[in-house]
């Protein structure tokens, strides 16, 4: 690669990105909002722009061979669900027309695992994409977002399209999403656990199989799973590194879908994210279990021990096992 862009560059899962890419010698760019306040990794050069603004994108994407969209709302709750389309869809297809004007070799976008078909218990591959909408806006706002990159394939774009588990791992911001539930369990300030569980992947690994995608044929989809773990488990692993952690008790399912509600409706009033919402409940719920043997055979991919991968979580986050100290 001769110049890379990176989007996201400040969160979970495009900081490692940028990182490895300029750790190997790839002269990189941030696509940030604010430069003069951006935390990114050293070597990396930062770039005033917005993927919902169309006009500093392409001079953000201009003489560069490859782009890796790792940006993107997360969560599966916002006060204006909105937000979900003007970020994730319209920004999207903010950077797919950028690349295609620009001419981009390599276009490698950060997808989500729940856009593809599943048996009704047990794993799934990359097979075959869903045709039914999901259930949550955000989940909507990225299964059209995937889309708008594979209809992109058949207009030139050489896209690779990456499917993570839920990701975790050191960044440069406050915990959020998994990396504050595990930071949270850590400290014992997680009273109760919903029901469920969830696939996860370490942002590290994740990184590690952007830049293999990169090289694969343009089209090309692959899934990055780690392992499945219900909430106990994922409790039960944080107090391997935190002898001090426990696993707190599981709600019932009627209790937490009542716990839900009344979240939710506080949080209309309040403008607070639920500490529980409907959204998270029907994705743990769900049990998601994808499987990432492509990834494995195809691309070598293999991911951290995962006690390994928690510990040096919690320690970016600034909490410390017996073994650090």
């Amino acid at each position: 690669m001769r110049q890379a862009l990176v989007t996201g560059a400040t969160g979970t899962v495009g900081h490692p990105v940028a990182r490895l890419l300029a750790e190997r010698g790839v002269p990189v760019r941030a696509l940030v909002r604010d430069p003069a306040r951006a935390v990114l990794p050293p070597g990396v050069e930062p770039l005033a722009g917005d993927v919902t603004d169309p006009a500093s994108l392409r001079a953000a994407v201009r003489g560069c061979d490859a782009v890796f969209h790792a940006a993107g709302l997360p969560g599966q709750w916002l006060r204006d669900p909105a937000r979900f389309e003007r970020v994730n869809v319209d920004g999207t297809r903010a950077m797919v027309e950028a690349a295609l004007a620009e001419g981009v070799g390599c276009f490698v976008h950060t997808s989500t695992t729940n856009v593809f078909e599943r048996p009704q218990d047990g794993p799934f591959d990359e097979s075959e994409l869903t045709e039914r909408p999901l259930r949550t806006a955000y989940e909507r706002s990225k299964q059209r977002a995937d889309r708008l990159v594979a209809e992109a394939v058949g207009r030139g774009l050489p896209a690779r399209i990456v499917h993570p588990a839920a990701v975790f791992g050191p960044g440069p911001a406050t915990a959020t999403g998994l990396n504050r539930l595990l930071v949270d369990l850590a400290r014992r300030k997680v009273p109760m656990l919903a029901p469920g569980g969830l696939a996860v992947v370490f942002n590290e690994d994740l990184a590690e199989g952007q830049l293999a995608a990169a090289q694969a044929p343009a089209g090309s989809r692959f899934l990055f799973s780690d392992r499945f773990l219900e909430l106990p488990e994922l409790a039960a692993l944080v107090r391997q590194v935190v002898p001090g952690a426990r696993v707190p008790t599981t709600l019932a399912s009627p209790s937490a879908w009542v716990y839900a509600a009344a979240g939710e409706l506080t949080a209309r009033f309040t403008g607070r994210a639920p500490q529980l919402s409907f959204g998270e409940l029907h994705f743990l719920g769900s049990e998601l279990t994808p499987d990432a043997r492509r990834a494995r055979i195809e691309l070598g991919w293999r991911p951290t021990d995962p006690r390994e991968a928690v510990a040096r979580t919690l320690r970016a986050f600034g909490v410390r096992g017996p073994a650090d100290n």
